[in-house]
C-alpha cells in the first residue's frame, strides 16, 4: 500500500481502539486495515476481515498470516445485506469501512448491517477518497464526498464524533452508534 495516499496505521490510531476489542473490517480487501487494527487489539482481541470477493480474501489470508493470523479471521460475506457478514448481533466494538463506500450499491443494507453487528456503544471508522487522483482511486463520478458520507451515516442514525485528514487524498470520519 502506498502510504503517500493513506496510511492504515496512522488512521487506525485516530480511532481509539484498545487491547481486547472486537473489530470488523468491512470490505477489507487485502487486509491492510485489519492488520493495523490487530496490532492494537492484540491477542485478547479479534479482527474480522470481511469481503465478498473471494480472490481478494486469498490475498488477505496470506497478508494476515504474517504475525496476526491468530487475531484476524478472514470472512467471506456480503456487507450490503443485513445478516450478510454472518457476524453475531451487537458483537463488535468497532467497524472499519475503508476505501469501500464508493463501491457500495445498497447503502441502506450496509448501514443496517453495521448497526446490527455493532454494540450499542460501538464506533464506526469511515475512510474514503476525496477525489480521483491521477488514475488512482475511484472514477470521479463515483467518489463519495465527505459531506455525502456524513449524510448517509447521520440519516442512518449514526452520530459524527470527529473528522480528520486520512492522507492527502482521503478523508476520515469517526461515528458512534446511537441507540435510537
Amino acid at each position: 500500500m502506498d502510504v503517500a495516499f493513506s496510511d492504515p496505521r496512522q488512521n487506525i490510531l485516530q480511532f481509539g481502539l484498545r487491547e481486547g476489542m472486537k473489530v470488523a473490517d468491512f470490505g477489507s480487501g487485502s487486509g491492510h486495515y485489519a492488520k493495523a487494527a490487530a496490532a492494537i487489539v492484540g491477542s485478547g482481541g479479534k479482527v474480522y476481515a470481511v469481503d465478498v470477493q473471494e480472490e481478494v480474501l486469498k490475498h488477505a489470508r496470506q497478508n494476515t498470516h504474517q504475525g496476526h493470523h491468530h487475531i484476524i479471521d478472514v470472512v467471506w460475506g456480503d456487507i450490503e445485506r443485513k445478516g450478510g457478514t454472518k457476524l453475531r448481533d451487537a458483537s463488535m466494538d468497532a467497524v472499519i469501512l475503508a476505501n469501500t463506500l464508493f463501491q457500495v450499491e445498497n447503502r441502506a443494507g450496509l448501514t443496517d448491517e453495521i448497526k446490527r453487528v455493532l454494540k450499542p456503544e460501538g464506533k464506526l471508522l469511515v475512510i474514503d477518497w476525496t477525489h480521483s487522483h491521477g488514475g488512482m482511486g475511484p472514477h470521479h463520478e463515483i467518489v463519495v464526498s465527505e459531506s455525502q458520507a456524513l449524510q448517509i451515516f447521520e440519516d442512518a442514525g449514526f452520530k459524527k464524533e470527529k473528522s480528520f485528514s486520512a492522507g492527502p487524498h482521503h478523508y476520515g470520519i469517526i461515528f458512534s452508534r446511537t441507540t435510537t
